[in-house]
């Protein structure tokens, strides 16, 4: 199966990382892979295993290029300040992912609402 090549799937996320989707299962838990796929483009974040839904560097890379993509990451994300932050400075509506707690603190809401 050409979706279980690490190799192919390798270089096609770095043209096409929104193809995630279509890979084998295993290779969306390989962090390499993961990490291409979500530096070509944001939204293979949601395709990602769970556990790298909650790796900061990958979920970083995802919403410096998307705020929102903030949804896509693991619930215990919606905790990071840091990346919270992040996420907001790029595009406001990302607050809404983000846990109560840091919608509540002042300077991510004052961020989110310079977008």
């Amino acid at each position: 199966e050409l979706g279980a090549d690490r190799e192919l799937v390798l270089e096609a996320m770095r043209k096409h990382g929104s193809c995630l989707d279509v890979v084998a299962e295993g290779l969306r838990g390989d962090r390499e892979v993961v990490l291409e796929a979500v530096r070509e483009n944001w939204r293979a974040l949601q395709y990602a295993d769970e556990v790298l839904q909650n790796d900061r560097e990958i979920v970083l890379e995802a919403v410096r290029q998307d705020g929102t993509a903030l949804k896509h990451a693991h619930e215990d994300v919606e905790y990071d300040r840091e990346v919270v932050l992040v996420a907001v400075r790029q595009d406001g509506r990302a607050l809404k992912y983000a846990h109560d707690a840091l919608q509540n603190d002042r300077e991510v809401v004052l961020e989110a609402v310079r977008q």
